[in-house]
């Protein structure tokens, strides 16, 4: 059979068609463009089914789920920022590494050096009380992850009461930390304006020999006499 032409295919059609198109077009150009949406963060699995399902391998499901958590934020065609994520699911997943691999760090870090420096008080908060709670329960291999949650609660937050219960909290219970992690709350009694007490304190750890190392006696000496004379001279003052 011939192929007939355009012009055997009758003028009405030919409208119909090009109005359909035009409509077509039109409707295409109209549309609002596609939004890709964050997807919610979930809760991970119970801790007793991730053993059942990963047998002896939970130490890489554990760093797995920190890899899925890390990349969270990143998802086709959208970025979600740490301070909208769902902290309560956050510490959900950070629990959850801790359980499968107690003697993991992973998880403190990103708690004190991703999640708690979003500019949300709240969330801060939460990330660092999470950080001291996991802390006491293995002192001697999580001070120093207590330790960033002492500066940012005295940097970010301004809360010097707070960072004083985090660093006396190190002093107390991590007796394996370094003496600038256990000496760090004289600093902030200084700061709290305490000199009498951070004198008291600065005083009696040189003089029990808590402290061995030469540098550190002779800065913690100098910042005694620096305390003593700051002391002298508010009284003079007060004079």
């Amino acid at each position: 059979m011939r192929e007939r032409g355009v012009t055997a295919v009758p003028r009405p059609v030919i409208a119909l068609l090009a109005a359909t198109l035009v409509a077509q077009i039109t409707w295409q150009a109209a549309r609002p463009a596609p939004v890709a949406r964050a997807e919610a963060l979930g809760s991970p699995y119970p801790t007793a089914v991730t053993r059942v399902l990963t047998g002896d391998e939970v130490i890489a499901a554990a760093q797995l789920a920190a890899l899925y958590l890390q990349a969270f934020d990143n998802q086709p065609g959208v970025s979600v920022p740490f301070r909208d994520l769902d902290y309560v699911r956050v510490e959900q997943w950070l629990t959850s590494m801790l359980e499968l691999d107690p003697r993991g760090q992973y998880p403190l870090m990103m708690a004190s050096q991703l999640y708690a420096q979003v500019p949300v008080a709240a969330k801060q908060r939460a990330m660092l009380d999470f950080v001291h709670r996991r802390f006491l329960e293995d002192p001697d291999r999580r001070w120093r992850w207590l330790a960033h949650a002492v500066i940012t609660a005295r940097h970010r937050l301004h809360d010097l009461k707070l960072a004083l219960r985090y660093a006396e909290d190190i002093a107390h219970h991590a007796r394996g930390a370094p003496g600038w992690a256990r000496q760090i709350r004289i600093f902030i009694l200084e700061d709290l304006g305490e000199r009498e007490s951070a004198s008291i304190l600065l005083g009696g750890l040189l003089a029990e020999g808590e402290v061995t190392d030469p540098q550190e006696i002779r800065f913690l000496t100098e910042r005694l006499e620096a305390l003593k004379a700051a002391e002298i001279s508010s009284s003079s003052t007060a004079k």
